[in-house]
């Protein structure tokens, strides 16, 4: 049983643990002093990439092309670039115990890793149907998307059942996103999830009737208001059918499972205030125990715009959480403080010719402006959330790059609105005048 000492420890594989690692080069290390520890036996890389380039059936993305940090258009962090800048780069390495108080990690070889101060980047889990005791659930081909090893055999699976049937459970990001790219390697696909309408925690019915017409024209079958209720299996063991809660039987060769995800928090339990579900921190991801920070998807923080507390899974918040984390536990160090995070929510998505953009907060009344017929060959349409008379959100599908700047724009100022009817007739040209 080896032990080793460094004085900061990033605890992940993800998005969040390469730009902290990125952030404390920036900001200078002596060699050795920072270690980034991951189960995962590669480098940290840009997650987003699974769900959408890694997929196509030509020109696919793979590894090191997608390594952090070139999602936000930064360096390349290559396994050699790490030791380059004295990062010891840890890796296949779970940690299966954390004692906060003790300072201390034990991996499940029995090592031990000191440290001073700790990042916790640990991310999120997929929620898997087996987690619910659905029957067959653990059948082969049912597949879930979340690391590399879990894009590796669902880019096998498609080539094993080549233009075979596929079906995806759940209508949030990755449902969507999956479906598209199993059509565009020629699967039959069905998508089912048991909402009125695809990605409600974000779009409205107007928008998801646009997104769910494109897929149905792209030869997407769409099943709303019901779920998976049992799969029927092979005899070598590979799922055969999918049984829906409705009655209804779904032939399957592949099913990808996306329902949601859960923080990977449990080594923690107890030892750390929580809330919202995630690790509580402050506006620097500072957590309630002393040289503890959490950042990405397990950090429940202040979202100060909005005067609330909330925990976001995104790859944006994912980069800036980890880049605010070090720049705050850096300043400290030199008696300096950093500017409290002021985070606008931003998600985004791209499949099959579309690309859409969100800034802000869905809350209050919508409004849609612009062409949302989804026959045409560039649909570019767009939203806004009103509250309080104010616009408080905003959404764009096939915005240029300066239409979504303005959209960001606007939704940070949160600006007065005249009307919903003005604002539908205005337009895009509402959030360039801001």
């Amino acid at each position: 049983m080896a032990e080793k000492s460094f004085k900061y420890i990033i605890l992940g594989g993800g998005v969040s643990a390469g730009y902290a690692a990125k952030e404390f080069a920036n900001q200078g290390l002596k060699p050795g002093e920072l270690a980034v520890i991951s189960k995962e036996a590669v480098a940290p890389y840009e997650r987003p990439a699974l769900s959408k380039g890694y997929l196509f059936p030509e020109g696919a993305a793979r590894l090191p092309g997608f390594h952090c940090c070139v999602g936000s258009g930064g360096e390349k962090l290559l396994p050699e670039s790490y030791k380059q800048k004295g990062i010891e780069l840890i890796l296949s390495t779970e940690i299966v115990k954390a004692d906060l108080a003790a300072k201390s990690l034990v991996s499940a070889a029995g090592d031990v890793f000191k440290y001073q101060t700790l990042i916790i980047a640990t991310g999120s889990t997929v929620l898997r149907l087996t987690d619910f005791g659905v029957k067959g659930a653990d059948s082969k081909n049912i597949l879930y998307l979340r690391e590399i090893d879990d894009a590796d055999q669902l880019v096998e699976a498609i080539k094993v059942k080549k233009g075979g049937k596929a079906v995806v459970v759940g209508g949030g990001y990755i449902g969507l996103e999956l479906s598209a790219a199993l059509r565009i390697n020629n699967f039959d696909v069905t998508m089912v999830f048991p909402e009125p309408w695809c990605m409600p925690r974000l779009f409205t019915a107007d928008i998801a009737a646009f997104y769910e017409t494109y897929y149905t024209n792209k030869g997407v079958k769409i099943i709303k208001g019901t779920v998976a209720s049992g799969f029927t299996a092979q005899p070598n063991g590979e799922v055969k059918e999918v049984q829906l809660k409705d009655r209804r039987t779904l032939e399957a060769d592949i099913v990808i499972v996306g329902v949601g995800a859960k923080p990977l928090t449990s080594l923690f339990k107890g030892q750390v205030e929580e809330d919202k579900g995630g690790i509580k921190t402050d506006a620097f991801f500072k957590t309630s125990v002393p040289d503890v920070y959490a950042v990405g998807d397990v950090a429940t923080f202040p979202l100060k715009m909005y005067g609330d507390v909330r925990r976001v899974e995104h790859v944006d918040h994912s980069r800036k959480s980890a880049e605010q984390a070090v720049k705050a536990i850096k300043a400290a160090e030199g008696g300096a403080a950093v500017e409290e995070y002021d985070y606008l929510p931003f998600f985004y998505s791209r499949s099959f010719d579309l690309s859409w953009q969100f800034y802000g907060d869905n809350v209050g009344d919508s409004v849609l402006f612009g062409d949302s017929n989804p026959s045409n060959p560039k649909p570019r349409f767009g939203a806004y959330w009103v509250q309080g008379g104010k616009v408080v959100g905003a959404f764009m599908e096939g915005g240029s790059g300066d239409e979504n700047k303005a959209l960001a724009k606007v939704a940070k100022a949160r600006p007065s609105a005249e009307s919903l009817e003005e604002l539908t007739k205005q337009g895009i040209s509402f959030a360039a005048k801001i």
